[in-house]
């Protein structure tokens, strides 16, 4: 759910003014609603520190703005490259949430104290440790390593599995083997664990029109955060008797914090999409967020009553595809994809009677599905306060960074 307090017309009315003097296409983010959903982030953690998943901002400048809050401690990167740029820049605790093959990039990690002491790499299979030593060059410094535990729900034996497919490290006894292998190799620390619950922080429980899905998607869920706290209680106390200089235990996601800040094993909770509130969460009755970043098209065309295009458009989401990975036609609302052409390349038409009161030039604002990934369209984020445009900022794009 999103927070609606505010009519649609208003909002429409102060981005609008805010924006009046610059061209669209553009992208913004509005502070009020980022800053309250950071807030309400730090309520449902309840005192745990929260790593923001940088694959959710994609912009520098927002990152440093939410770490500066006593409620945020540390990044979650997507990217080796990404996470050895964020060092450079100043970021000084970075987890790579992925595991990487960047071998230029490894020999950089092991050739650099400071790199090496910022960046901590994930892993779960004892072949990505051979990577990372053949991709040495001659580097010498400790890798700093995270083992990431499965923490998909297995039913039925293991023959029904619900979650995705990451980790091969599923019950305690793999993981502490893989602490153990870990701690055997010269050359690595071991220093975290990491445990991403998708099926629950990443799967909305309220879908619309399906009342039967959402009651057995919260049975599921409820499910599977009890299995999860026991087996992950279980793998953090096994792996620190073998390694008890464990530095932390990360967890969770924008849609499960509170729920996973709730487990005594757990020592920060990630999160990152709920700074931007996109579509895809309003489909969660565990928190209610403010939709903080959106993207205006101008309306080139008119083509006939009821219909308005506007300039490109075409802006999906990844993920299974489906109508709910494309953008959300938001201000004003009453607006429609036409169901032949979607969200268009070059230009997309829109359907609807609010299409009638759009002239030429107006602009039409959007949600994007997802969180980060809107910041591969656009270079500048126009950052909002009140009606005021107040700063305007890079996205990674806009530094010429583009990692995936």
């Amino acid at each position: 759910m999103f927070d609606t307090s505010v009519p649609l017309a208003d909002v429409r009315a102060r981005y609008d003014r805010a924006t009046a003097d610059l061209e669209a296409p553009l992208a913004v983010v509005d502070l009020d609603a980022f800053d309250a959903n950071a807030a309400d982030l730090e309520r449902r953690a309840g005192g745990l520190p929260l790593r923001v998943a940088s694959k959710s901002v994609r912009c520098r400048a927002l990152l440093e703005r939410v770490l500066a809050r006593d409620g945020f401690s540390g990044v979650m990167a997507f990217t080796l490259a990404e996470a050895l740029w964020l060092a450079r820049s100043g970021f000084d605790d970075v987890l790579l949430a992925y595991p990487s093959a960047d071998r230029g990039g490894f020999a950089a990690l092991a050739s650099d104290p400071a790199l090496a002491a910022a960046v901590t790499v994930m892993v779960d299979d004892p072949a990505q440790l051979d990577l990372i030593d053949a991709a040495r060059s001659g580097g010498r410094e400790r890798v700093r390593v995270c083992l990431e535990l499965d923490t998909s729900l297995r039913l039925l034996g293991g023959r029904l599995r619900v979650g995705a497919r990451r980790s091969p490290l599923h019950s305690p006894t793999v993981l502490t083997e893989a602490a153990r292998t870990v701690l055997r190799r010269p050359g690595f620390a071991l220093v975290g664990l990491m445990g991403y619950e998708g099926h629950v922080a990443g799967v909305g429980d309220a879908v619309p029109g399906r009342p039967l899905r959402s009651r057995g998607i919260r049975l599921m869920q409820a499910t599977a955060r009890r299995e999860l706290a026991r087996r992950r209680a279980e793998a953090v106390r096994a792996v620190r008797a073998v390694a008890p200089g464990l530095e932390f235990v990360n967890g969770g996601g924008t849609g499960s914090v509170q729920h996973t800040a709730a487990e005594p094993a757990v020592t920060e909770v990630a999160a990152g999409s709920g700074l931007f509130t996109p579509r895809l969460f309003d489909s969660y009755t565990s928190f209610t967020g403010r939709p903080a970043a959106l993207f205006a098209l101008p309306v080139v065309r008119r083509p006939g009553a009821g219909v308005a295009t506007v300039l490109g458009g075409g802006y999906p989401a990844s993920g299974a595809a489906g109508t709910d990975r494309l953008p959300q036609p938001y201000l004003p609302g009453g607006l429609h994809y036409d169901p032949m052409e979607g969200a268009g390349e070059v230009q997309t038409p829109l359907l609807g009677t609010a299409a009638d009161d759009l002239r030429i030039g107006d602009r039409v604002w959007f949600r994007h599905a997802k969180a980060g990934e809107l910041c591969e369209r656009f270079d500048t984020l126009h950052l909002i306060e009140g009606d005021r445009v107040t700063a305007t900022v890079p996205t990674y794009r806009g530094e010429g960074r583009t990692f995936l």
